[in-house]
């Protein structure tokens, strides 16, 4: 008799995520679909998704009527199923200008603006062993424009042009 009820429990407790959890699920997946869909055509262009849902996401450009954006980012939850979602999250993130990685991500690029006009050569290197992409002689170049313009006490025109050969390099 015992071993009926066993039996019975387990495959009560085999029934697998409740439909609210289900509901909720497909819910968040829908919210980074959105998000998705906010972001620059450069940046989608490096989210790590397959065919179906980079046109999928495209489409939604062009759709203007509210009811049919609703059903196609229905859609986009649907085809998120198969994504990793953790992976286009932590795309997402890094462009997403709300996130707090982003937020951390522009100020260490501030701070290393700052560093290279300040410090100099030191600094350069530095950049450079951590940034192994970058073209050197235009670095120097923007750094040495920066300086001058610092010392000069002009507008940070040059400053700018550094921040964004640096913020290229990031791939923000």
């Amino acid at each position: 008799m015992n071993t009926e009820n066993d039996d019975f429990h387990n495959e009560q407790g085999d029934l697998g995520p409740s439909k609210s959890q289900l509901k909720r699920e497909a819910e968040e997946l829908q919210a980074l679909g959105k998000r998705m869909t906010e972001l620059r055509p450069d940046q989608q262009a490096k989210l790590p998704i397959d065919d179906r849902l980079r046109a999928a996401i495209e489409e939604y450009g062009r759709i203007r009527a509210n009811g049919a954006k609703r059903r196609h980012m229905q859609y986009i939850g649907k085809l998120m199923r198969d994504a990793d979602a953790e992976a286009i999250r932590a795309v997402v993130d890094r462009f997403d200008s709300a996130s707090a990685l982003h937020n951390q991500l522009f100020h260490d690029m501030e701070r290393w603006r700052e560093r290279l006009i300040e410090e100099g050569n030191e600094a350069l290197q530095a950049f450079i062993e951590s940034h192994p992409n970058a073209d050197i002689q235009h670095l120097r170049q923007l750094v040495r424009n920066a300086q001058r313009e610092r010392a000069r006490e002009q507008s940070p025109t040059h400053a700018r042009k550094l921040f964004r050969y640096i913020r290229e390099l990031n791939d923000l």
